[in-house]
């Protein structure tokens, strides 16, 4: 996969947001949604059902509860400068381990154009640079290394794959390339997140094991605000198993900001790092919607 990704398109965005509505039709035949654990394990501390918990694994199970479908990892991808572990880098030492064997797939948010349109996928990248340039250097690689930790532990990793024509149409969107490629990797990973759902309800070696989706925090919101609902993928795939769907944002405290965009988030003033950086915080958002922040630091 490390090789892949040395021609793949970095990570397309690095948004955040929040708000609300909608959803479609099912197309799954699965079963009505269980009820979800809720996170009654951790002390509380607060607003939006916090809670705290003395390890990221403790908060993300409490979370995702005992029968989900598909969960949908979302993060606010680490700035550039950096001096902390990434959230890709913190899922895959800390919390993949634990998912080993209830998980069938990870779907990550890399691009893998076809070889055949390596010049448009060039002209994407410089196009995304007013946004990537302001990214780590190292998020791609924290991506690929989680791929490689999922493979070893028996979790089949996979990136998003568009086709020239899709590569073609964000190029060509000129000022809208930004909006272009967030519908592109909402509409990418819902059709390759519904096709694994499907495959494994036909496996009996898969069946109701979990798909990990892995990627920006806007692309899993399931309130997406009605200007930013063609960039998220989880309203249609929340549909698609009928509700057997849980999104979940990592944050790293030191990532935090204070600008517009963070304060414009649910939980972002009930986070007092001062006080709650000791231990993880894990926020209900939403129905069956979580925010983990890690411990500082």
């Amino acid at each position: 996969m490390r090789a892949i990704a040395r021609t793949a398109l970095a990570t397309l965005a690095a948004a955040l947001s929040c708000s609300k509505p909608s959803g479609t039709t099912p197309t799954s035949s699965s079963p009505a949604a269980p009820a979800l654990a809720d996170p009654l394990h951790g002390a509380p501390c607060g607003a939006l059902d916090c809670r705290r918990y003395p390890s990221p694994v403790e908060a993300f199970l409490d979370a995702v509860g005992p029968d989900p479908l598909v969960v949908a990892v979302g993060e606010s991808h680490a700035p550039k400068g950096a001096a902390v572990s990434s959230s890709a880098r913190r899922f895959a030492e800390d919390i993949l381990p634990a998912l080993a064997g209830r998980a069938s797939d990870l779907l990550v948010e890399l691009m893998m154009p076809p070889a055949g349109c390596l010049g448009a996928a060039a002209q994407v990248r410089q196009q995304q640079a007013v946004v990537t340039s302001r990214e780590s250097e190292h998020n791609q690689d924290d991506y690929v290394a989680m791929g490689e930790k999922a493979r070893r532990l028996g979790v089949v990793p996979d990136m998003l794959r568009p086709s020239c024509a899709d590569m073609d149409g964000v190029r060509d969107a000129g000022d809208t390339s930004i909006a272009a490629s967030l519908e592109l990797i909402a509409r990418l990973t819902r059709a390759q997140a519904e096709r694994l759902v499907d495959r494994d309800a036909r496996s009996d070696a898969d069946r109701g094991k979990m798909v990990l989706v892995y990627g920006g925090m806007l692309h899993n919101d399931l309130a997406p605000a009605p200007a930013e609902a063609a960039w998220s993928y989880a309203p249609a795939v929340d549909a698609h198993v009928h509700g057997r769907f849980v999104s979940i944002d990592l944050v790293v405290p030191e990532f935090i900001g204070d600008d517009d965009t963070w304060r414009s988030l649910a939980w972002w003033p009930h986070y007092d790092r001062a006080k709650m950086g000791g231990a993880v915080t894990l926020f209900r958002t939403g129905e069956r919607s979580f925010v983990l922040v890690f411990a500082a630091s």
